[in-house]
């Protein structure tokens, strides 16, 4: 369901599109071998390229192609095999050159569909317009002097995928939704580390509303939003000043604005520029990229099964529901860490685990799956020790706390508590005898028909071995015993 605003002159609708730009995971930059490692000190990654020094010529970067290739692929996008390289012109202090060197007409990668996965299982397809490569400019640092801006130009000419949707999506979640499945993808092809503090995926955001049915109303858009509560923020609170205008009469101006998280508000920055304002035209120090079929089946044959691939196969041959299935893929670590847990186990068993206890004590924590004290195959060996009836789910879960917060495996820490689970016949049916003599007036209820004391009955014992009977053997012995 989209998001819906109740004005005056009727309801309004939020139309969304976003261009998500991804830092290419390569070791170098677009068109120079500068390093590209995150963190280091200013202006220690910049070769004379990168500085736009008189006369320095460009080298294209063979794996930044590769990897948007790559990326087309895992977004079921048209990969062209001829694109090209424009020059767009502006002038800005962190961008040497005067230009960025990006692409315009001619694309790597064209159209595409990817999945969104919303709540109540519900899932929508959304458009994908084009993938191009681009330079990265440089960095302006507004905090480092009272009066003057400092430049940093480790970013200048870091290969960057923006990633262009169609304007398909109808609400803040939509929109989170599309952001997650994005980097979610890019992180499972190895293509973009996904890391919106950094600053290697960012999200320009182009909001407009309309009254349902109407043509799309005039957009503005949003800038470098890296973080998806924010972007939410953003949506809600740009829709909401665009329909004020609208109600009053007045027209939305087509502009570039920023959010302010502090004040939860977005402001002017500039009036939005149109292409011709950047005057694009082919970079003439590079050729156009041309590559083969080969080229791309190539990369095709080495594409990892994806999270949708993952996800279904999980329903499918594990007997997952959809919703396990999704929250276990949406993270590569999260699936890889399961899939061992689950190999040879109960897969519903194991994704039981993995969500409740695992999350749960990693949430408590604060910590990340990479940081878990309990590995997977520590939680498999537990999951075990429940399967083969040495301990009953609900002492697992104590074990399960000590393992986090000790480090410990599972079977010691059984051994060392004594919480193996009884199963001895002799010391359960005496256990059931005692509760039974202490408790003649439920007896009698049950008899006389109130069956669902049984669960009573079933506690009482479970109360008197400490937990550690094993309740199967509890109601084969007891269930004879009652209905006498």
């Amino acid at each position: 369901m989209g998001m819906i605003i109740q004005g005056a002159t009727g309801d309004w609708e939020v139309v969304i599109g976003l261009e998500i730009h991804a830092q290419v995971t390569s070791n170098s930059k677009l068109f120079s071998g500068s390093d590209t490692t995150y963190g280091a000190e200013p202006n220690t990654q910049v070769s004379f390229v990168d500085a736009a020094m008189p006369g320095m010529l460009p080298v294209i970067n063979e794996m930044a192609v590769e990897q948007a290739v790559r990326t087309g692929l895992g977004l079921n996008a048209q990969i062209n095999k001829f694109s090209v390289f424009d020059r767009k012109n502006y002038f800005y202090a962190d961008l040497p050159q005067g230009y960025q060197i990006s692409q315009f007409l001619q694309p790597v990668v064209g159209e595409g569909k990817i999945t969104i996965d919303l709540k109540d299982e519900e899932s929508r397809e959304i458009g994908i317009t084009r993938l191009h490569l681009e330079q990265d400019a440089g960095k302006s640092l507004h905090d480092q002097h009272p009066s003057q801006t400092f430049v940093d130009l480790n970013r200048s000419g870091v290969a960057l995928m923006e990633i262009v949707s169609e304007p398909d999506m109808r609400s803040p979640e939509e929109a989170a939704a599309y952001v997650k499945k994005i980097r979610s993808i890019v992180r499972y092809l190895g293509t973009c580390d996904g890391n919106m503090d950094e600053g290697s995926m960012r999200a320009d955001v182009n909001v407009s509303v309309r009254h349902p049915g109407d043509e799309l109303g005039t957009r503005c858009e949003m800038k470098n939003i890296n973080s998806v509560r924010f972007m939410q923020q953003a949506i809600v609170y740009e829709a909401n000043r665009q329909v004020d205008i609208l109600e009053a009469g007045g027209s939305v101006d087509q502009e570039t604005r920023l959010y302010d998280p502090v004040k939860g508000e977005t402001r002017s920055m500039r009036s939005k520029e149109e292409a011709h304002d950047y005057r694009y035209f082919p970079d003439p120090d590079l050729l156009p990229l041309e590559f083969d079929d080969a080229f791309i089946e190539k990369i095709r044959a080495t594409l990892p099964e994806l999270p949708d691939q993952k996800k279904s196969r999980f329903v499918s041959e594990l007997g997952l529901s959809p919703y396990d299935a999704g929250v276990l893929v949406a993270e590569k670590e999260v699936a890889d860490y399961f899939e061992l847990v689950a190999e040879g186990r109960d897969a519903k068993l194991a994704a039981n685990w993995v969500i409740g206890e695992l999350f749960g004590n990693l949430n408590r924590t604060g910590k990340n799956l990479a940081d878990s004290p309990v590995s997977a195959s520590g939680l498999g060996a537990l999951i075990d020790l429940i399967s083969d009836g040495t301990i009953s789910n609900r002492i697992a879960k104590e074990v399960f706390e000590e393992m986090f917060d000790t480090g410990k495996a599972a079977g010691d820490i059984v051994e060392e508590k004594g919480l193996k689970q009884v199963s001895d016949t002799g010391a359960i049916e005496a256990a059931i005898d005692a509760v039974i003599s202490a408790n003649p007036d439920k007896v009698a209820e049950y008899r006389g028909g109130k069956d669902k004391l049984f669960g009573f009955f079933m506690g009482q014992v479970m109360k008197a071995t400490q937990g550690k009977a094993n309740p199967g053997v509890v109601t084969q012995i007891l269930k004879p015993k009652l209905d006498i």
